[in-house]
């Protein structure tokens, strides 16, 4: 099994997974992802939850886990240029960047012509970056700034 292909795996075990209170960036298991990149609670927590579940699996495979350990998009994505594709495939990291300094990201599920299905952290249903649970999201292609391949 890939790096991609555990990390996908370990991602969807944790779809469900809620903040305690919504809307605090806190709880048993979003702290574990603060943590993972070395931030408290009450931080947007969807890179570190990306990270967590990379370092989880590098660490299941005896890999090394190619990710920087951050809890910034687009400190994620400046610092991994040499991981960065521009077509996605299953167990990809995507990179939002909203163009004022924020970002979004998460997993890549599936492909499906001008689709990602995606695995997230820190969204809502209605799909947003300051969200309170891992869910499964959709999202159109074109609106990804790249693709980290691990």
């Amino acid at each position: 099994m890939t790096l991609a292909q555990k990390t996908l795996e370990i991602a969807i075990a944790q779809v469900g997974v809620e903040e305690m209170p919504r809307n605090s960036n806190s709880g048993p298991e979003v702290e574990i992802y603060l943590r993972s990149v070395g931030l408290a609670k009450g931080y947007p927590w969807c890179m570190a939850f990306v990270y967590w579940c990379a370092q989880k699996a590098a660490l299941q495979l005896g890999v090394k886990n190619p990710l920087k350990k951050t809890g910034g998009v687009l400190d994620q994505y400046n610092s991994s240029k040499p991981l960065v594709k521009k077509e996605p495939q299953p167990g990809d990291v995507f990179i939002l960047d909203f163009k004022n300094g924020t970002g979004h990201t998460g997993i890549v599920d599936k492909v499906a012509g001008t689709l990602i299905y995606t695995i997230e952290g820190n969204t809502n249903d209605m799909g947003g970056r300051e969200g309170y649970k891992v869910a499964r999201r959709k999202r159109e292609i074109k609106s990804i700034k790249s693709f980290l391949r691990l």
